[in-house]
């Protein structure tokens, strides 16, 4: 078992929250305060882990009012999902980012896990070379067009 560090339970803490709520209006100091940890560890875990290729929206608003506003990027239905992911996808892709995808369709039920794993297994740099970022937004994008007519 994994031991869970600061970030995770952050992580966990609003995600919890977006379970009752569509949109979380929270405050970075807060949250901060709750988790005895300094306004930048927060805007770290928004950052990295609530980000639109995790199927997340976020804004926000610095100052003494501000406040972040993060909700869950819904749509209609599958066929919207992969569209959209297609034509709003960079002509490269880290791994991170090619990871949050097949994480997002997994989640959305597009892809098993065995198959996200056998993704992330032939997109490694070590694999893919000097040229992996624009090899996995090629490998990404044949593989949205196969999902998108797997639909219909």
């Amino acid at each position: 078992m994994a031991i869970k560090n600061t970030s995770d339970y952050i992580e966990e803490h609003i995600k919890a929250i977006l379970e009752q709520v569509s949109v979380a209006e929270l405050r970075r100091s807060e949250l901060a305060s709750r988790f005895e940890v300094v306004p930048s560890q927060i805007n770290y875990v928004i950052k990295t882990r609530f980000t639109a290729s995790r199927g997340y929206i976020v804004e926000s608003k610095r100052g003494g009012g501000g406040y972040i506003r993060i909700g869950r990027i819904t749509f209609s239905d599958k066929h919207e999902l992969v569209r959209d992911l297609l034509h709003n996808m960079g002509t490269e892709l880290s791994s991170a980012v090619f990871a949050d995808i097949l994480q997002l369709l997994f989640d959305e039920q597009l892809m098993t896990e065995r198959e996200g794993n056998l993704f992330l297994a032939a997109s490694s740099n070590e694999i893919l070379g000097n040229d992996a970022s624009a090899i996995r937004a090629r490998m990404m994008r044949q593989i949205l067009r196969r999902l998108d007519r797997k639909e219909d």
